[in-house]
């Protein structure tokens, strides 16, 4: 029996490949989101980019966590793309992409789980399900602590000129064709916003012992925290588990912001990928 696991975002989907008896083997596809895209474009995504490693292979079952299948109509926009590409599959689960990181960083143990990627999200997890969740608001109204955030806090900051001099300099010399029209452009006409302001967060990593950006990303972080997680009574007793490439990526001004909370710190995780193959096998 084959089975296909995902781990989506908005920016890339992380599949696991897993047959009985051997080793399991991972590919990557852009992100697949409900809320940004219907049936024909997410069909078209695994049609294009995935179908064709799988060509030999019977499919039979997936597994799919992924942003934006929060409710039974999204989920059932991802199912239908699935089960077209798919044809042969007995099983299609959809589930959201934090039920997703809360079975591969905490297994069948209880623990608080978060997302710090592009987008941001949290929740309380019993070992099995979500029992607990703040609903997340998406890029506009909320994602504290994401990518998207942490680009857009940066970006806004330079065009207020609230940057070092050092720092701004070095930002216009990274991005020369960035102008007000293009940033409004991106922002308010054009698909996937957070996935455009997430790409500004390696400059953030690239400059981080700058004390700006060392700034911007904890207080973004005590932000998530204070916002989300502390609000959970668990979160006086249950460690809190992270998963993603902005977590990754800055673990330890992460650290700092769990540890000025006072909440204790669980794992941190890139991807859920390896425990969710676990779990599921």
């Amino acid at each position: 029996m084959t089975i296909l696991i995902a781990d989506s975002g908005s920016t890339k989907t992380d599949w696991r490949v897993l047959t009985q008896g051997q080793n399991a083997y991972q590919l990557i596809t852009n992100g697949l989101n409900p809320y940004y895209q219907d049936t024909d474009a997410i069909s078209e995504t695994l049609t294009t980019q995935l179908l064709p490693h799988l060509s030999a292979i019977d499919i039979q079952a997936v597994y799919f966590y992924g942003a934006g299948c929060a409710n039974p109509e999204s989920n059932a926009v991802v199912e239908r793309a699935l089960r077209r590409v798919f044809p042969n599959l007995t099983t299609a689960e959809v589930d959201s992409d934090m039920l997703g990181a809360a079975r591969g960083a905490c297994g069948h143990e209880p623990g608080i789980v978060c997302i710090l990627g592009t987008g941001a999200n949290a929740c309380c997890y019993n070992g099995q399900q979500i029992t607990r969740g703040i609903q997340s608001l998406g890029f506009w109204l909320g994602d504290e602590g994401s990518g998207g955030y942490l680009g857009k806090t940066l970006v806004r900051d330079y065009f207020q000129n609230r940057l070092p001099e050092t720092l701004s300099a070095d930002f216009s010399a990274r991005y020369p064709q960035l102008d007000r029209a293009t940033l409004l452009d991106y922002a308010y006409k054009k698909s996937f916003p957070n996935r455009y302001f997430a790409g500004f967060t390696p400059f953030l990593s690239e400059h981080i012992n700058d004390p700006y950006a060392n700034r911007l990303v904890i207080d973004a972080f005590t932000l998530f925290l204070t916002t989300y997680v502390v609000r959970f009574p668990e979160s006086a007793q249950w460690p809190v588990s992270f998963v993603g490439s902005v977590a990754y990526h800055f673990s330890a001004q992460l650290q700092q912001a769990v540890e000025s909370v006072g909440c204790t710190m669980g794992k941190v995780l890139q991807s859920p990928g390896d425990g969710l193959v676990s779990y599921h096998r």
